[in-house]
Order: C-alpha cells, then sequence, then structure tokens
C-alpha cells in the first residue's frame, strides 16, 4: 500500500454498494486503499477504532443507526479527529439541502452523492484528507441560497433547526398537546409515520421524548 494512499473504511447497510465503491475505487488503488468494511453502523466503531482510516465512507440513511450518528459518535469519541484525524464523508441518494445541513452540523467533512464518478470521488477522498471538505456542487450552490433565506427567516418554522416542512407541522402539534393518533387524523396520514416523523425530531433536537422536545421548541422561538 502506497504511504501516500487515502485510507478509507466503507459503510452501508447493502454490501451490494459497499462492494460497487470498492470496484469504483480498485483502478486508483496508489491513491486509495478500503482498509475495511462494515455493514451497518454499529459494526463500524470498533473497526474504525481499531483500523484508523483517514476517511470513513458512509450512507447517511441505514437501518438502525444511520450515517449521521456514526458520525456524531466518532466526533463525541474524538471532538478534535475532524481536523486532524479520521474524517467522515456521507453518501447519499438525498439530493436535500437539509441532509446536507444536518451533515455539517454533525461533524461531517463531506456529503456526496451516490452517483458521483469515480475520478471526482478519489478527488473528493484525497481534498478531504488534505483538511477540504467535500461537498457536492449543485448542492452547495442551493445550500448557500438556502442559507441566505434561512437568515430572512423566509422558510416555515424550525427550517434553521434541520427540521422540514412536515416535521416542522408535527412539532408545532406536539406543542399544543395533541396525541399520535390526533395529529395522524389531523395531518391525514398514518400514526406509524407521525412516529417516524417524531423519532427523526428527537434526533435533530437531541431529545427523548415530547416534553422536552416542545420545550426546546418554546425555548428556541420556534413558533412565535
Amino acid at each position: 500500500m502506497p504511504d501516500t494512499a487515502v485510507r478509507v473504511v466503507l459503510v452501508d447497510d447493502h454490501e451490494m454498494v459497499i462492494e460497487g465503491l470498492k470496484a469504483m475505487l480498485a483502478p486508483f488503488a496508489d491513491r486509495v486503499v478500503v482498509v475495511g468494511e462494515a455493514v451497518g453502523a454499529e459494526k463500524a466503531l470498533s473497526m474504525i477504532a481499531e483500523l484508523d482510516p483517514d476517511i470513513v465512507l458512509c450512507d447517511v440513511r441505514m437501518q438502525g443507526a444511520s450515517g449521521l450518528d456514526l458520525c456524531r459518535e466518532i466526533r463525541q469519541r474524538d471532538p478534535g479527529a475532524s481536523s486532524t484525524g479520521c474524517k467522515v464523508i456521507l453518501l447519499s441518494v438525498y439530493d436535500d439541502e437539509q441532509y446536507l445541513f444536518q451533515a455539517m452540523r454533525v461533524g461531517a467533512s463531506g456529503y456526496l452523492l451516490k452517483g458521483i464518478g469515480s475520478d471526482e470521488l478519489v478527488r473528493q477522498l484525497e481534498r478531504v484528507r488534505a483538511g477540504g471538505s467535500a461537498i457536492d456542487a449543485g448542492m452547495a450552490a442551493r445550500a448557500a441560497e438556502t442559507a441566505a433565506r434561512l437568515q430572512s427567516d423566509q422558510f416555515w418554522p424550525g427550517a434553521r433547526l434541520g427540521l422540514t416542512q412536515r416535521e416542522s407541522e408535527i412539532l408545532s402539534l406536539v406543542v399544543t398537546g395533541l396525541s399520535n393518533r390526533r395529529i395522524a387524523a389531523k395531518l391525514i396520514i398514518g400514526e406509524e409515520t407521525v412516529k417516524t416523523h417524531l423519532s427523526s425530531i428527537y434526533r435533530k433536537l437531541g431529545v427523548g421524548d415530547r416534553t422536552n422536545t416542545a420545550t426546546m421548541a418554546l425555548r428556541e422561538g420556534v413558533f412565535q
């Protein structure tokens, strides 16, 4: 393995995706070396601690713990890693600035789309290893515009906290005290869908229950 090669651990909950990434990177063995692979975030932490790679290339959404959760855990275990050690690039099919904002919030060094070409992927890996960031160009332009509009309060309540419009609607109803069943009836969606949105809200706000969620929303002045 060349001393200058970027050492990468691949994490995804689909083995086929991991194999596809390995095939993409194989022709660039002098520049990038896959030193480990994990199916699911739960299996990745011990591997990352043992192998100490330059970069973890991880899917955003997986069964169980997400790539965002994994990135957050890596940052908590080694707060200085984003600048001096293992870095995280999140890979996704979701062309959505809210995911990008969440990725940056948990300390990721990049957010790339799964349609990226192999040449560009290698360049982005090298850029991040050198201390830069890797963000899909189209998303970066839209994110800059979105950030400016967020500062002007041109979006729905909760957008600046990373909540989607639907999550903000559900949060507003939680604040008023409605149960999951009544929220589902009011928004004409399934009760399980409400629970899924609530889990996402809890994760984004860093809280664990409805009471703390409502308290934070009021404290942050989300609904005024």
